[in-house]
C-alpha cells in the first residue's frame, strides 16, 4: 500500500516561466506629445512645460459608437436570398435548355424517289423545290441554266441527278448573287426566280 504524501512538503512541479511580460504603456506622455504636435483648431503650437497627466480640461469625450441597425442583417439576408434564387433560376433554365433539345429528335426525311419529283404541299420551301437526291426533267433544266452562268457549274454535265456537285453549284450561285430566301444548296422559289431572270 502506498504511503500518503507528506502535507508539509510540496510536490515537485514544472517551473512555469512567463511567456510575455506586460508593461504599462506611457499613453499619457504619448497623448501630450500628440497635443503638442497637432494643436486643436484656433490654437497655436504649445510652448512651455507639458501639462500634468491629471489635467482633463483639454480631454474631449468621444461620441458613443452607434449600435448596428437592426434592419441591416435582414437586408443582408434578403440580398443573399435574392442572389440564391437568381442562381437557382439560372441553373434550372440552363438544365432545361440542355435537356429539351434531346427530346425533339429530327424526323428523317423520306428518301427521294427516282421518279421525277412532283410538287408536294408538305414541302416547307414551296412547290417545285429541288434538293440533293432529286432527279427528272426539272433537275436537267436546272443543270442547263447553271451551265450558262460563268464559273458557277464549271465542268458540270447537263444530265444527271441532283448530286453533291450540283448542290455546291447552287450554293455558289446563291452566295455570288446574294440569294437568301432558300436553304444553302437548295433550289427553291427565290433561287429559281433569280436564275431564270439571268438565263432567260
Amino acid at each position: 500500500m502506498p504511503t500518503p504524501p507528506d502535507p508539509e512538503r510540496p510536490r515537485p512541479a514544472r517551473v512555469v516561466e512567463p511567456v510575455r511580460v506586460l508593461r504599462a504603456r506611457p499613453t499619457d506622455a504619448l497623448a501630450e506629445l500628440m497635443r503638442e504636435l497637432m494643436p486643436e483648431p484656433g490654437e497655436g503650437a504649445r510652448t512651455g512645460p507639458p501639462a500634468d497627466a491629471d489635467d482633463d480640461a483639454d480631454t474631449e469625450e468621444l461620441p458613443p459608437v452607434p449600435a448596428e441597425d437592426p434592419a441591416a442583417p435582414r437586408s443582408r439576408r434578403r440580398r443573399w436570398a435574392v442572389a440564391l434564387a437568381l442562381a437557382a433560376a439560372v441553373l434550372v433554365g440552363f438544365g432545361c435548355a440542355l435537356l429539351l433539345p434531346g427530346r425533339h429528335e429530327p424526323t428523317a426525311r423520306p428518301a427521294p424517289s427516282p421518279v421525277p419529283s412532283a410538287p408536294s404541299k408538305a414541302d416547307p420551301d414551296g412547290p417545285g423545290t429541288l434538293r440533293e437526291g432529286d432527279s427528272g426533267p426539272e433537275v436537267t433544266e436546272l443543270r442547263r441554266r447553271l451551265l450558262r452562268i460563268p464559273d458557277v457549274f464549271r465542268d458540270g454535265s447537263a444530265t444527271g441527278p441532283y448530286d453533291t456537285r450540283l448542290t455546291e453549284a447552287v450554293a455558289r450561285f446563291q452566295l455570288w448573287y446574294g440569294i437568301r430566301g432558300d436553304e444553302t444548296g437548295v433550289y427553291g422559289d427565290d433561287t429559281r426566280r433569280d436564275l431564270e431572270s439571268r438565263t432567260g
